[in-house]
């Protein structure tokens, strides 16, 4: 007996006319539905009229799931992976079944559709011709922070996803890390509230602190000026600095001002190395 397919299927991301007629027939073909979210997912497969079973398959049961599923495929069952809106696998759970369906020689067939990532891209304004998608941001601003430090140096354009109520914070780290770069907040993205809200860091903190967002949103953050003389050597320079007897806030001050980075990190670099200095 041959085995079945497992199907990756993109749905809408709010207006349900993005849906394909493609998924439509995909759905109704295969035997089994395998929903993050089988509440939400039913709600989609009644307005298409969509009649087949499904199965929970998130972040919580995805490792012990997967063996069910896999099973069921090599029984010649076909299988298709949805979300709760978008393409399954971006920044969502999925990518176990897809590696153990083709350990087991399993095809593997993408559905395409809606994106969030590709419409906030394409009507963006920004240059796309490289970006780097970083997903989900840790919660606690000290591990963001951390993140968007290691994200400092990249010269592609940056793709983030953030819920509404993390946003305003978020957007204040960005602007305390990165400075005031260009950026682009993509807000219900097809839904009738669809925003695009550009504006530079610092101004999109003030706006958010102001008027809290709603929605899902697809942050964009356009990456720094790439200097043309020869990049700085900042731990270097500011432990010569600290050596000759500079003060902290004297070091940070001409190696922000020679490196081009923000001071906040700077200063931080600055008291690890104090620090260090003293044991």
């Amino acid at each position: 007996m041959s085995s079945g397919t497992l199907y990756i299927v993109a749905t809408p991301i709010g207006n349900l006319e993005d849906m394909t007629f493609r998924a439509v027939r995909i759905l109704k073909e295969v035997d089994l539905i395998a929903a993050e979210d089988t509440r939400h997912s039913r709600k989609l497969l009644s307005h298409f009229g969509i009649a087949t079973s499904l199965t929970a398959y998130h972040d919580h049961n995805e490792t012990l799931k997967t063996p069910y599923l896999i099973e069921k495929l090599k029984a010649g069952q076909s299988i298709a992976i949805v979300t709760d809106a978008g393409t399954p696998c971006i920044a969502d759970p999925g990518y176990r079944i897809i590696r153990a369906a083709a350990a087991e020689g399993i095809t593997v067939v993408p559905i395409p559709g809606a994106s969030a990532t590709m419409a906030a891209l394409s009507a963006s304004g920004l240059p796309t011709d490289e970006f780097t998608f970083a997903g989900f941001l840790p919660a606690k601003s000290g591990k963001r922070k951390e993140r968007l430090r290691e994200l400092l140096a990249e010269h592609r354009l940056l793709v983030f996803y953030e819920a509404p109520h993390r946003l305003t914070a978020t957007l204040a780290d960005m602007a305390e890390i990165f400075g005031p770069r260009e950026a682009i907040v993509c807000r219900e993205l097809t839904k009738i509230y669809e925003e695009f809200n550009r504006g530079l860091l610092p101004e999109l903190v003030q706006h958010y602190a102001e008027t809290p967002a709603r929605g899902e949103v697809v942050l964009l953050v356009a990456p720094g000026e790439a200097a043309d003389e020869e990049p700085v050597d900042i731990e270097g320079m500011l432990r010569g600095l600290l050596v000759d007897g500079a003060t902290v806030k004297d070091a940070v001050r001409q190696v922000a001002e020679a490196s081009h980075q923000p001071r906040s990190v700077v200063y931080d670099l600055a008291l690890r190395l104090k620090e260090e200095g003293k044991s």
